[in-house]
């Protein structure tokens, strides 16, 4: 259920409903963003692979079909005045940087070309927060930031990288358009179906005993995330993007595994893993991924276990109304959720 809005943040979502093409609604951000939209009046229509893969039926419009073909993208976005694209290939495992550029860079220029050829005048993109550089917990960065090591290697977050810059350049291009960048952090909470970054709670949950690598994210509860991009639509410069992440919530995973324990009432006592011992793990991971098998672990990828991340968020809690929702509650809702869901 979305978030209690003040009398002024109720008015504005009423008065500017709009028709809204969504990708990416049957993800963790997706099925959350399109629960918001359709509280908040919006009409929907949903492009997705395939319709099962919604978890709830609603006041909304589904559509199947593969977002990469411009013949049903156009098909979908008839009559619609906004695309939100919430799509995105997040899988660590995947081998080469081909395998994330259909969906985090070719789909960006295929929402380019509907804006200019179909006259749609809004579009709301999600990126990563990964695109720009993390900061320290004395000086967290802000949206200016470039983005830097080791997020420069991981081939996930080059593709989004590329993605928003066709984007962004849109933006400048394309005069009386609304174009805006959101930037989410670590996103946890409910409707987290397959489970996406949830992963990361249930490898600790209830385990007595749990390791821990040194660093942490930017974590933040979807439900704000999606509440930002819905208000994206009519509110936020364009051209720019905008952090989505809780200011309050930058925690190594160590501290985010102690407050799920202490949000679901159990005991743990959590350790702390070396470095040393990660990149050799990640180096191992390179070896198995260098003759073709699938896997996540990698150096690339456990460098970024080994960072922390501190980020500015007064833009999008300024420009966009973002809350900041304890993480604590994002915790709780996504264990309800698959209590009651799985």
């Amino acid at each position: 259920m979305a978030r209690g809005h003040t009398i002024k943040e109720k008015v504005a979502r009423y008065v500017c409903c709009m028709k809204v093409l969504l990708l990416g609604a049957t993800g963790l951000l997706g099925h959350n963003v399109l629960r918001q939209l359709a509280d908040g009046g919006h009409e929907v229509v949903a492009l997705v692979r395939r319709a099962d893969g919604l978890r709830t039926a609603g006041p909304w419009e589904v559509r199947e079909g593969s977002m990469l073909d411009y013949a049903t993208l156009a098909r979908a976005a008839a009559g619609c005045d906004a695309v939100v694209n919430c799509a995105g290939t997040t899988d660590m495992a995947l081998l080469r940087r081909e395998d994330y550029l259909p969906m985090n860079r070719d789909l960006c220029r295929l929402l380019v070309r509907l804006l200019e050829e179909e006259g749609i005048g809004t579009l709301v993109h999600t990126s990563t927060v990964n695109t720009i550089g993390y900061g320290t917990a004395a000086h967290p960065t802000d949206e200016s930031a470039p983005m830097q090591a080791p997020c420069l290697g991981s081939l996930y977050a080059e593709s989004k990288r590329e993605g928003e810059a066709i984007v962004l350049e849109a933006a400048q291009r394309l005069e009386g358009r609304h174009i805006v960048v959101v930037n989410p952090g670590f996103m946890l909470g409910a409707w987290d179906a397959k489970p996406s970054s949830g992963r990361m709670l249930l490898a600790a949950y209830r385990k007595p005993l749990m390791p821990a690598p040194k660093g942490g994210k930017a974590f933040v509860h979807v439900e704000d995330v999606a509440q930002a991009i819905v208000n994206a639509l009519t509110q936020g410069e364009s051209g720019r993007r905008y952090i989505a992440v809780n200011s309050r919530a930058c925690l190594s995973v160590k501290e985010l595994y102690r407050l799920q324990a202490e949000a679901c009432r159990y005991r743990q006592l959590v350790f702390s893993l070396p470095d040393w011992l990660l990149l050799a793990a990640g180096h191992v991971g390179d070896a198995l991924r260098a003759v073709g098998v699938k896997t996540a672990l990698s150096t690339r990828n456990v460098r970024m276990l080994t960072i922390h991340e501190h980020y500015d968020n007064t833009a999008a809690r300024h420009e966009l109304g973002m809350h900041e929702t304890p993480i604590s509650q994002a915790v709780r809702e996504f264990h309800q959720w698959r209590k009651e869901n799985t």
